[in-house]
């Protein structure tokens, strides 16, 4: 049975993304794990969407199943209304690791995405310098990898994303290996490029704040399996005053559903 986390009395056609009763297990060579029990859920074009849980409740393995990278034993995993099979340009992964290569300046890494694409070399320059602009660092252009802070690393990540034109950006923990200010500096600057881009992105965190500062919806992920089991819209304005009454009402209500008081916590799987 297809139980869908949508709300709002949206349909199936609404939907880029459409995750429909999907299952997967790993065997670890003694026993069969079930990781990811009847998971349905749909990710409108131009929306934030997060998946929060705990480590091991399969949020980075739904993430690698809409990229492409791994497949679901049962159920279905739609882009734009076609299953996905295997990785494709119109998806892109940003992981914590941010893997600049180290010899390339700014503009060589940006670039990278681009290599074999069959574009003019005009149009190739003017879809890096674009990203380059929106991440704000068309200035850094003959910078290397190691001249950089690790903010403007993951900008020149987002920027060689962007380049690309995905119509889907996942994100795994990306702004994780971050200190405060450089996190805090990246959220604002996502959804200033998400607002600018409108490109679909779905976010996979552990951090109760990120999620409600930066998502349109989010799905909370209960373990072992992990399953959906609450799914919470977020009602406020662009870019949100993260000290505010709104902000720290929706704070609580996550760690009220999410069990994390104390009062009943779960042992953990590390997937």
């Amino acid at each position: 049975m297809w139980i869908m986390f949508l709300g709002g009395g949206n349909r199936l056609s609404d939907y880029q993304i459409e995750i429909k009763d999907v299952n997967k297990q790993y065997n670890n060579g003694k026993e069969s794990i079930r990781v990811l029990d009847h998971i349905s859920f749909g990710v409108k074009k131009g929306e934030i969407v997060t998946l929060l849980g705990k480590s091991g409740c399969g949020k980075s393995t739904i993430l690698n199943m809409v990229g492409g990278f791994e497949s679901a034993d049962s159920g279905a995993i739609l882009l734009d209304g076609q299953p996905i099979k295997k990785p494709s340009k119109k998806c892109t992964m940003l992981f914590q690791q941010i893997n600049l290569l180290p010899w390339r300046t700014v503009l060589k890494n940006v670039e990278l995405g681009l290599e074999g694409e069959k574009i003019s070399k005009e149009e190739k320059t003017n879809r890096v310098m674009e990203a380059l602009e929106l991440v704000g660092l068309d200035q850094y252009l003959e910078q290397f990898p190691s001249e950089l802070s690790g903010g403007m690393q993951q900008r020149v990540a987002i920027a060689r994303a962007l380049a690309m034109q995905p119509e889907v950006i996942l994100m795994d923990e990306p702004f994780a290996a971050l200190d405060t200010f450089n996190r805090y500096l990246l959220q604002d600057e996502l959804i200033r490029i998400q607002e600018k881009a409108q490109t679909t992105i779905l976010i996979v965190t552990h951090d109760i704040d990120e999620a409600v500062y930066l998502s349109d919806r989010i799905l909370i992920m209960s373990s072992h399996p992990g399953r959906i089991f609450k799914y919470i819209p977020i009602h406020l304005a662009k870019p949100r005053d993260r000290a505010s009454g709104d902000v720290q009402y929706y704070r609580n209500r996550i760690l009220e559903d999410f069990e994390l008081s104390g009062k009943r916590l779960e042992p953990e799987y590390i997937i």
